[in-house]
């Protein structure tokens, strides 16, 4: 088994500096770090327990299949933080059958990104 000690998720985005602002300012997830120079600098998020690279070009949206999941405490303040700030919300929060609550956003190049809520209740709250 590799030994893994840290990883991230790499995003080329079509337009860098689009995205930097959004996930920068408009999600206000904070920086780890910085490298480079120019409009295609890199600037690498936390990202709860991993981090989120934004970096280089593209010149077509990642594939449709690449989707970001964000655990937040509370999926309604959320929701009105984002809805504040300027995020387009393509669903706002809705309890799942499956017990999470979800709600949806996309980022400037169509990247789906699902803000969940565990609620307490959740057997996701507890171990075996």
């Amino acid at each position: 088994m590799v030994h893994v000690l840290s990883s991230r998720t790499l995003l080329r985005p079509t337009d860098p500096e689009r995205s930097r602002a959004f996930y920068g300012e408009r999600l206000g997830l904070a920086v780890y770090r910085e490298f480079g120079t120019g409009p295609e600098r890199g600037t690498v998020y936390f990202l709860g327990g991993g981090f989120l690279e934004v970096s280089g070009r593209a010149e077509q949206p990642p594939a449709p299949g690449l989707q970001l999941w964000l655990q937040v405490a509370d999926a309604a303040a959320a929701h009105e933080e984002l809805v504040e700030r300027g995020v387009d919300v393509v669903r706002p929060p809705v309890r799942e059958p499956w017990g999470l609550v979800e709600m949806w956003i996309e980022d400037p190049d169509g990247v789906r990104i699902v803000v969940v809520e565990v609620p307490a209740d959740h057997p996701l709250r507890y171990r075996a």
